[in-house]
């Protein structure tokens, strides 16, 4: 359970609803800024990926796309965690 009293202040397309906490596993993303050198703005997104358990906390949230496309593509999104542990992240 978290500490914090989450809500919205605005509601989009999809109304204010609340994700229990979990732990489960798939693909997450890194994402770096790369310099390439030259002058500034030279800059490249470098991808990484890997896969472990890893968890969610409690999450209070509104949107403007589908709830079906939440659920579906929640492995596409890029995620923080403790990598040291995972499964137990603050995040």
């Amino acid at each position: 359970m978290q500490d914090t009293m989450q809500r919205t202040e605005g509601e989009g397309r999809e109304p204010e609803h609340m994700h229990e906490p979990r732990v489960h596993a798939h693909d997450h993303y890194h994402i770096s800024h790369h310099h390439r050198g030259g002058p500034p703005g030279e800059w490249e997104h470098r991808t990484s990926w890997h896969t472990h358990a890893h968890n969610h906390n409690e999450l209070t949230h509104s949107h403007d796309f589908e709830s079906e496309d939440e659920e579906e593509n929640h492995g596409k999104e890029a995620h923080i965690h403790d990598h040291a542990a995972p499964a137990e992240s603050p995040a």
